[in-house]
């Protein structure tokens, strides 16, 4: 041999892309592999209950922005405002996919050739094995193998052997929890592809329509077209809620939110009454609607400089103390004359003058009040930029009309401001409630739903069945048992005792079981 030909024969052989295929594959499919995937599978979803997500609710994202705006734009590079939509989420939950994939369908192939396998044979020296004894007694082959099957084991039976074996069920429920987790992965795919969600603020006296453009925020499926809404329809015609009162360590904690809602399931369909709850939805045809918030809506009436009317109704504000909801409105009114009028509303629904300040001390609206900021100048609608309803900030044209006091005297229901100037007046007539909703469709709700049971139900089973093997050898009425378990770490030392015993017509122990 040459040394040329030495060289060749010690030089290493690279895998090749073939080889590192088989090998990526064999990787991602251990059993190992899968569990790291479901756990940073879960680990990823930590996020999304600490962080406000905006297919859930938009305003908590917009407050979070105003409060931190360095912290949250971090925050939303990383998609932690929406984090089941973001790429990395995507990634661990498509990996996880193919992971137990390749984990469960080589296996169940196993177990089922398994399962149709008969018992070994006994082996020659029953003696040998971890779990074994010996007596003399006259039994024959058929009442052996009859006391085995009554204590439910699988026999085979031999010239002079007995062979059971039981506990194929632990292997099942192990399997049958990996095809749940499987089908629980397809359920979520398929509500995100077929499903939609929707938020909505709606204030007493208002309806609403499932379409699209009546919603504030609406977030659907790859595969979801307008025509896929259930076309159902309802109008808000009360809204109560119930807080803990005066006397109590936990006075204004809420006890009962409840929204009265007159529902048509389809057009030209007769109106039902609904009462809807917290965690009780609007169901119509699997299309949920849920009661997520709730809030004020004091209403107005604006006079112009000219003495025409340019706004009257209710004006939804955000609530910024939820102890006391304390809240913060804004009104824009482009028709006013002669020029455009705003106003900043801070509303107090149990007031008390402390000082020279005014707070709410209570949830309920036992004695409303607002305070007003009045503004005139460019509300800027016709640029064409979009501009959120509840904030003036980015309306740089706004002047303040008159003195602005931190702490104006509030409004009571009934009370008019006159504006500076002669540029008119805003009086607030009432007070009304609003509610935020959810509205979401998901075609996999309930498969996810079966298949949660089932996963639990098989990770019983592969936590409390054993597997274990007995054999049973008669020779020259010498009767020899043996058992072995094939399950680490079990105990089946009272159990072979037990089997022992009931083979042995001399322990006076019944094999009825």
């Amino acid at each position: 041999m040459t040394l040329t030909e030495e060289k060749q024969i010690a030089k290493p052989v690279g895998l090749g892309v073939i080889g590192w295929l088989r090998w990526g594959w064999r990787t991602l499919t251990s059993m190992r592999t899968a569990l790291i995937l479901l756990f940073l599978f879960a680990l990823a979803s930590v996020p999304g209950s600490v962080f406000p997500q905006r297919n859930v609710d938009a305003s908590l994202v917009a407050r979070y922005y105003a409060n931190d705006p360095v912290k949250a734009e971090w925050l939303d590079r990383f998609w932690l405002f929406d984090v089941f939509r973001s790429p990395w989420f995507a990634a661990i939950y498509l990996l996880l996919f193919l992971s137990l994939v390749g984990c469960v369908l080589p296996r169940t192939l196993a177990h089922l050739k398994e399962i149709r396998r008969k018992p070994p044979a006994a082996p020659r020296n029953l003696l040998r094995l971890p779990h074994h004894d010996e007596f003399t007694a006259d039994l024959t082959i058929a009442e052996a193998a009859a006391t085995l099957r009554k204590r439910r084991f699988r026999v085979e039976t031999g010239p002079d052997w007995v062979a059971a074996e039981k506990g194929h069920l632990r292997e099942t429920g192990n399997l049958v929890f990996h095809v749940a987790l499987l089908v629980l992965l397809i359920a979520v795919g398929a509500g995100g592809l077929y499903g939609y969600k929707g938020n909505v603020l709606v204030v007493e006296g208002d309806g609403f329509a499932n379409t699209v453009a009546a919603y504030d925020r609406y977030v659907p499926g790859a595969s979801v077209s307008a025509e896929s809404l259930e076309p159902f329809s309802f109008k808000l015609t009360d809204f109560q809620a119930t807080y803990i009162g005066p006397g109590h360590e936990k006075v204004g904690q809420p006890l009962t939110f409840s929204a009265t809602l007159s529902v048509k399931d389809a057009p030209g369909a007769a109106d039902r009454v609904v009462d809807l709850r917290v965690n009780e939805p609007l169901d119509v045809n699997g299309t949920l609607t849920y009661l997520i918030g709730h809030g004020y809506a004091p209403v107005f009436k604006v006079t112009d400089g000219k003495g025409q009317v340019a706004y009257e109704g209710p004006v939804p504000c955000l609530t910024s103390n939820t102890s006391t909801y304390e809240s913060e409105c804004v009104i824009k009114v482009p028709d006013a004359r002669p020029q455009q009028l705003a106003f900043l509303g801070r509303f107090l629904p149990s007031t008390l003058p402390v000082g020279e300040e005014w707070i709410s001390v209570f949830p309920g609206a036992a004695n409303p009040t607002v305070q007003v900021w009045p503004f005139a100048g460019d509300l800027g609608l016709d640029s064409g930029e979009p501009q959120s309803v509840y904030d003036l900030s980015a309306h740089k044209n706004l002047k303040p009309l008159g003195t602005m006091t931190v702490q104006p005297r509030p409004l009571a229901v009934g009370e008019a401001l006159d504006l500076p100037g002669g540029a008119g007046k805003i009086e607030f007539t009432g007070v009304k409630e609003w509610i935020s909703l959810q509205t979401t469709y998901d075609p996999g709700r309930m498969p996810a739903l079966v298949a949660s049971i089932a996963a639990v139900l098989g990770l019983v089973l592969s936590l409390t069945i054993r597997r274990r093997r007995v054999w049973v050898r008669m020779t020259d009425g010498r009767v020899t048992v043996g058992g072995l378990s094939r399950t680490e770490g079990s105990n089946f030392t009272d159990e072979f005792a037990e089997i022992v015993a009931s083979l042995n017509p001399r322990s006076g122990v019944s094999d009825d079981r």
